[in-house]
C-alpha cells in the first residue's frame, strides 16, 4: 500500500518472469514458450506495481528461432520503454533459443552447473522412403512449384534440397550471431569460436563473456537493491488437463520432440 502513498519511500520491487520449457508456436507446445502465450505475462511484469527491475529465470533448451526472436524483441521494447534494467538467471540450461532469450537481458547470471550457449541452428527428421518401398507403398506427390516438396521424408534426399536448407539455416544463424554480438558487445571473448553450436558450463561461459558471473536470483537482487527488495513472480498458467497430469494422445509427438531437445544437454 505504501508504494502508492506520496512522500513515503517504497521498498524496491523486482518483477520475476519465469521462462521455462521448449520454445515453439502455441499449438505445438502446450505449456511451452511462445510470444502469443507470454505477451500478457511480460506486459504485466513491466507495467504492474512500478518495478525497479525485471528478472528472467530461464530454463530452456531452445526451439523456434522466430518465437525466440519475437519474445526477445518484446522484452527489449518494454525494457527501453520503461527504462528498466533486465537481469537473466539461468537454471539448468539456456541453450540455443534459451540463450537467445537470456541475451535480451542486460546481465546474465548462471549457476556453477548451468549449461549455456549452443549458438547455432539445427534441423532434424527421418527418411522413410526405403520403409515404404519395402512395404509396397507408392508415394504420389503433385506440386506447382519446383521446391514445394523440398525435404519430403518419404522421398530420397536431394542434394539441391540439402544445399537450400543449409542456406536457410545460415541466414537464421547469422541473425542469432548478430543478436548475441549486439547484446553482449565487448564482453564477448576473442580468439574462441563462440558461434559453432558448442556449449559451456557455469564459469566457462563467464570466462568467454557469454555470462556476467555466477549468481542466483535472490542474493544478487538483494546485493543490488537491498535487503528489503520485494519480488513479484509471474509464470505461465498451464491448461487444466496438464495441471491434473493428463496427456492427450495428439500431443505425444510434441512430447517426444521436447524430450529430444532436453536430452541433447543430458537433461
Amino acid at each position: 500500500m505504501k508504494r502508492w502513498l506520496p512522500f513515503v519511500k517504497s521498498d524496491p520491487v523486482v518483477a520475476v518472469l519465469r521462462l521455462a520449457g521448449q520454445i515453439a508456436a502455441g499449438a505445438r507446445a502446450p505449456g511451452g514458450l511462445n510470444d502469443f502465450g507470454l505477451a500478457p505475462m511480460i506486459e504485466r511484469a513491466f507495467r504492474r506495481g512500478r518495478p525497479d527491475a525485471v528478472a528472467l529465470v530461464i530454463n530452456s533448451p531452445g526451439g523456434s528461432p522466430a518465437q525466440s526472436s519475437l519474445i526477445a524483441a518484446r522484452l527489449r521494447r518494454l525494457a527501453e520503454e520503461k527504462e528498466l534494467p533486465v537481469y537473466a538467471f539461468v537454471e539448468d540450461v539456456a541453450a540455443s533459443g534459451g540463450y537467445y532469450l537470456a541475451a535480451a537481458a542486460d546481465e546474465i547470471w548462471v549457476d556453477e552447473h548451468s549449461i549455456v550457449g549452443s549458438i547455432g541452428v539445427i534441423s532434424s527428421g527421418f527418411g522413410f522412403h526405403d520403409f515404404i518401398a519395402r512395404h509396397g507403398v507408392e508415394r504420389r506427390v503433385y506440386t506447382a512449384g519446383r521446391s514445394k516438396s523440398m525435404l519430403d521424408p518419404f522421398q530420397p534426399e536431394k542434394p539441391d534440397d540439402i544445399a537450400r536448407l543449409k542456406q536457410l539455416q545460415q541466414q537464421i544463424h547469422d541473425g542469432f550471431i548478430a543478436h548475441v554480438q549486439a547484446r553482449r558487445g565487448a564482453r564477448l571473448a576473442t580468439g574462441t569460436d563462440l558461434f559453432n553450436g558448442d556449449i559451456w558450463v557455469g564459469r566457462g561461459a563467464v570466462d568467454l563473456g557469454l555470462a556476467d558471473g555466477v549468481g542466483h536470483l535472490v542474493p544478487k537482487m538483494k546485493e543490488l537493491y537491498g535487503e528489503k527488495v520485494r519480488f513479484l513472480p509471474y509464470g505461465m498458467r498451464r491448461p487444466l488437463l496438464q495441471r491434473l497430469g493428463a496427456k492427450m494422445l495428439g500431443g505425444m509427438a510434441d512430447e517426444i520432440e521436447e524430450r529430444a531437445h532436453w536430452a541433447r544437454f543430458g537433461l
